[in-house]
């Protein structure tokens, strides 16, 4: 049996030297492998006659097992400081990847090796006395999965390079199994969970990359609620919690103080709140562990508040064994904040929809003045912390807020009325004064939302504007002397 083993530091030594090719390396090394008599040995059929005989004419030997390690390009080019682009150029693999794929063209002969791990399982099968095909395809699918990944990062990395538009003609999505999931949605559908191996997706931050401290296994809806949560609590400059209920930030609260913060993220919605997902944006040390653990539902003062999931950018040592000891089953991650810029990718039946992901902030933003009540600065401020709330219901939303707090929210319904109505409904009395932020303008005023909301007593009202009927919107909250500003910027989400 004959085995060909390269890695990138003996590849050179090996192969430049060994009779076989009858010549050493050629221009700077860049030509090594790329030889008859290799490839011959690793693509020559042992059933085919007249292919032993043409081995055998040219003096060439055949290969059993291939075990490949490419120059590690991936690494490379994510390095800290980045790479020079010839520098770049020159740890793309050319020689490695097509032995690769030769020997697992030919893996009814030939085994072929790609990834250490399965070194074990290689030596096990060489010991016995039986082939299996189904382990030589199974190698085969993954040397071809490894070259394909390679040649990806390669691709990305060169788009990159040419300056070319955020939306190349054609885009390779490389994913990596993290684990397979009890099922998906529903307990009838089956799932997995996989990460993203993009080179934009390295050190980017997100939940696929967060650290599982204690809990059970992770769900397909752990993994969406927990992405709504950290995707909101992220956007907030101040000491922040908040608490997600069906991908909806139904509690939202900021504050120095961040104990008072998370209980007035549950009074929100305590009822939506209960088995819901919690994030914070700063440590969770030992006294805000103890408040999570302890805290009662403020529908009855004695209810434990329950939770699936704890989402902070780190925890204390002594926070993270008061969280462990709430309960067996609390899912605690740590997450790095998401990077800014990133590409939104979505399915549809037969395709995908790409666009930039939704990363404006109020300070991006001019919020513009278009009623005669101008807003005193802490109407502003208000607005300002709706709006961002508003950004992450889905539509139609309508958030209330004041003082940095959430107080009622109406999300998904078709008619941004109800939607309204139900976000008042949950604020209550509280609305006196109170901002409110909807997603998109309002395409109606008198006798509708906008007429509604200003019945109810809120004090200003922050929408996109855009709509045909901007002046009725405007005359309405006149008329009740609200204020009424115009962001020029709408925040759908489905």
């Amino acid at each position: 049996m004959r085995c060909i083993r390269l890695d990138i530091e003996v590849k050179a030594y090996l192969l430049s030297s060994l009779s076989m090719i009858g010549h050493h390396a050629l221009l700077d090394g860049r030509v090594k492998t790329l030889h008859p008599n290799i490839h011959g040995g690793i693509l020559a059929r042992r059933d085919q006659k007249h292919h032993m005989e043409a081995l055998n004419e040219h003096g060439i030997g055949t290969f059993d097992v291939v075990v490949v390690n490419l120059y590690p390009f991936y690494d490379k080019v994510t390095s800290t400081g980045g790479i020079a682009f010839d520098d770049g150029i020159e740890n793309i693999d050319i020689g490695g990847p097509a032995m690769i794929r030769a020997a697992a063209k030919n893996h009814k002969d030939v085994l072929v090796v790609v990834d250490s791990q399965d070194y074990p399982a290689l030596l096990e099968f060489l010991k016995g006395s039986q082939d299996d095909q189904q382990f030589r395809r199974n190698l085969a699918w993954k040397a071809f999965e490894h070259v394909a990944s390679y040649d990806s990062a390669v691709s990305e990395w060169l788009w990159k390079q040419t300056g070319g538009d955020k939306f190349p003609p054609k885009l390779t999505v490389p994913l990596s199994l993290k684990s397979s999931l009890r099922y998906g949605e529903n307990p009838h559908q089956k799932a997995a969970f996989y990460v993203e191996k993009s080179l934009s997706e390295v050190n980017a931050g997100g939940i696929a990359t967060a650290i599982q401290h204690h809990g059970k296994e992770m769900s397909y809806n752990n993994y969406l609620d927990a992405d709504a949560a950290w995707n909101c609590v992220s956007e907030f400059r101040n000491p922040t919690c908040v608490i997600v209920k069906h991908t909806n930030p139904c509690g939202v609260a900021s504050g120095d103080d961040i104990l008072e913060a998370y209980r007035l993220a549950v009074k929100a919605d305590p009822v939506s709140a209960f088995g819901g997902i919690v994030a914070f944006n700063i440590e969770v040390d030992d006294a805000l562990a103890k408040e999570i653990r302890e805290f009662r539902s403020p529908t009855d003062g004695e209810t434990r508040m329950f939770y699936e999931i704890v989402v902070a950018p780190k925890y204390t040592e002594k926070g993270l064994e008061i969280l462990c000891g709430k309960s067996k089953t609390l899912r605690i991650l740590e997450a790095k904040k998401n990077e800014k810029g990133k590409l939104s990718l979505r399915q549809v039946g037969g395709g995908w929809l790409a666009q930039d992901s939704d990363d404006l902030t109020p300070q991006d933003i001019q919020f513009n003045v278009v009623s005669e009540k101008k807003p005193q600065d802490n109407e502003l401020r208000d607005a300002e912390f709706a709006w961002l709330c508003v950004k992450h219901v889905k539509s139609n939303a309508i958030v209330i807020a004041k003082d940095n707090r959430m107080l009622g929210m109406g999300s998904g319904q078709p008619n941004r009325l109800e939607s309204l109505r139900i976000a008042l409904r949950k604020a209550g009395d509280e609305v006196k004064g109170a901002a409110l932020a909807s997603d998109a303008f309002f395409p109606f005023a008198w006798k509708d939302a906008v007429e509604e909301a200003c019945e109810s007593g809120i004090g200003v009202i922050a929408e996109p504007g855009g709509s045909i009927r901007d002046g009725d919107a405007v005359d309405c909250c006149n008329k009740y002397g609200v204020s009424l500003l115009f962001t020029k910027v709408r925040h759908f989400r489905h």
